[in-house]
Order: C-alpha cells, then structure tokens, then sequence
C-alpha cells in the first residue's frame, strides 16, 4: 500500500514495510544506508559514523548531473540531523554549497502496526526554506521518494547491511 500528499511546502509518500521500526531505522540513521537506498542516483557515497543524536552529521558526495537538471556536477553536503526520536522518526537539513544553507528538510516517520510491518513515510518540506529558494522545489517529486521507499523496503528484507 502506497499513499501520498503534497501541499505547497511539502511532498511525502508512505509505504507499509513488513519489518520493525528497529530494523528499518538501522538503514535510515547509517551514512552508507542513505546512499544504498537513494532513487535519485544524486547520492553516491557517504563519510560518518552512525548518526544518534540531533546535531549530528556526515557528509555525502553528489552527482547533480544524475537529475540533468542544474550542471552542478560533483559537490559535497553535510547532512545534519534535525529530528530523532529512535526508531521512530529522523530529519535532516543540507549545509552545502550554497551559503547560507537553503533551509530544507528531509525525514522519515516509522509507525509499527499491530501486524508487526511498519508503516514508513518519507518527506521533503521546504516550508522553512529561504524564499528565494523556494522556487526550486521540489528538488524531487513524489515518485523518487516512493521509488526510495520500495528500494529501502527491499534492503531491510535482505538483511542490509548484509546483501
């Protein structure tokens, strides 16, 4: 089951995971999990310990040309952690190469239901962006984050990191 919504601020899709929350946040809190299950293909490698807490970070390597949409080519962001609650939800904000950092935000909210499956949504808002930034978004639509969804749904099932 896959549901969505967009307001003007915001994108986010669900996706029921036949898997805890637990399991599920192991993927969404590791550097290297974010790029393992990145549709956008923006994402390509990461450097940082596991993330725990809000305040902290990593840095991941981008491709911007893998949207053919502005040629930014190879650049690096730090992702720093916005949100946490454990195994429930996590959020991040971008530091890159525009400064001051545009302002947006990234996140998952994990909800375990009575079957044990758990039912995930993914968002983008960018309603704390700056304004002139605002006009760009959504970076990626609906569709990359459900494609996102289906690709974490399948590394949790195959024991990632584990393949």
């Amino acid at each position: 089951m896959t549901d969505e919504t967009q307001t003007s601020e915001r994108i986010d899709a669900e996706r029921i995971i036949p898997a805890s929350p637990t399991d599920i946040f192991a993927v969404l809190t590791d550097p290297d999990g974010h790029v393992a299950i990145d549709s956008s293909g923006m994402l390509q490698s990461a450097e940082g310990p596991v993330v725990a807490a809000v305040g902290d970070r990593f840095v991941v390597h981008m491709d911007r040309e893998a949207l053919g949409d502005y040629p930014m080519g190879r650049y690096d962001v730090t992702v720093i952690i916005t949100g946490f609650e454990p195994g429930r939800a996590i959020e991040w904000t971008i530091d890159g190469t525009i400064k001051p950092p545009i302002g947006h935000r990234f996140g998952y909210v994990l909800e375990q239901l009575d079957s044990g499956d758990t039912r995930v949504t993914s968002y983008c808002d960018w309603s704390t962006a700056l304004p002139e930034w605002k006009a760009i978004f959504p970076v990626i639509d609906q569709k990359s984050i459900r494609a996102t969804l289906g690709i974490l749904d399948r590394a949790v099932r195959r024991g990632y990191p584990h393949p």
